[in-house]
């Protein structure tokens, strides 16, 4: 079971430049079906999680679901990781959505805990401190959308194709995808998407803001992860507190009315004002050179 925690800083230090964490099969020689991957020199500060399980393109397990929450675990206590990108290392599928196969198993109670856990799994990709940034370069459907949409940026090859398809399958979104897609792009699309479990290309995705960026695919097929990459390389530099508070700030005062979302911001802004970062961005400015922020 993969479990960094507070540990992985030092633990990164002794894997080298680039690693796949866990190196060995899980139990029964089984391959991991997440793998994390940290940047530890020319891309310091960036995490990678790649979804890898492709027989089932993706979708969304048991399996592939318990360990997307250990990586979530190892990541969200280290604070030497600045942003995290979600991507695939299937060509052609970012998610495709829930497992279908494995869901028709189940009875209507094992459904109703197993869709509790996949809110649960999104909850948690939107609780990541750092920034997350969705590398959509397939087919990102149903919960892979949800999934998608729990990051706080995307970026979507113009090819990909995006939808919430679950009124096509007798179902409809359950994994967030009901309260994160009106707050995306507003509530009458929201509700059309949803209605008609239509799909739409990256260029789309693009016109009505669920993604950020859409980029035409390349030879390699990873046109939207290199985008994802200058993004976080862009993200990387800034004072990561900073960033974090920023975050915690919008997140958390969407939700409320201004007044309050206000006060939300002040809160934000008091935790970040003793910083040494803060300290250092005003030195620099001074005299007039590049800040080095170090997270505290």
């Amino acid at each position: 079971m993969l479990r960094l925690g507070r540990a992985a800083a030092p633990l990164r230090a002794l894997l080298g430049p680039l690693s796949l964490l866990p190196r060995r099969p899980a139990s029964g020689g089984r391959s991991k079906e997440v793998l994390l991957r940290v940047h530890a020199e020319e891309k310091r500060g960036i995490a990678e999680i790649l979804m890898n399980r492709p027989r089932a393109k993706n979708s969304l397990g048991k399996v592939f679901v318990e360990e997307l929450f250990e990586t979530l675990d190892a990541l969200h206590f280290d604070d030497s990781v600045r942003v995290v990108i979600i991507r695939s290392n299937v060509a052609g599928v970012f998610c495709a959505g829930a497992d279908l196969k494995e869901r028709a198993s189940m009875t209507d109670v094992e459904t109703d805990l197993f869709v509790q856990k996949l809110r649960s799994l999104m909850d948690g990709i939107a609780a990541l401190p750092m920034p997350t940034i969705a590398a959509i370069e397939g087919y990102a459907l149903g919960g892979g959308l949800e999934l998608a949409l729990a990051c706080d940026l995307r970026v979507a090859a113009s090819s990909a194709k995006m939808g919430l398809i679950e009124t096509t399958r007798g179902l409809f979104p359950g994994a967030g995808g009901t309260q994160r897609l009106p707050r995306c792009i507003g509530i009458s699309l929201a509700k059309e998407l949803i209605f008609t479990g239509r799909q739409i290309d990256g260029q789309e995705a693009l016109s009505m803001g669920l993604v950020n960026h859409s980029v035409p695919q390349n030879d390699e097929g990873d046109a939207a992860y290199q985008r994802a990459l200058t993004l976080a390389k862009e993200i990387v530099p800034r004072a990561p507190i900073a960033v974090r508070m920023g975050k915690v700030a919008i997140n958390k005062g969407i939700e409320v009315d201004i007044a309050s979302g206000m006060a939300i911001e002040r809160m934000c802004y008091a935790q970040n004002i003793p910083t040494k970062d803060r300290q250092e961005g005003m030195a620099a400015f001074i005299e007039k050179r590049e800040p080095k922020f170090i997270g505290k």
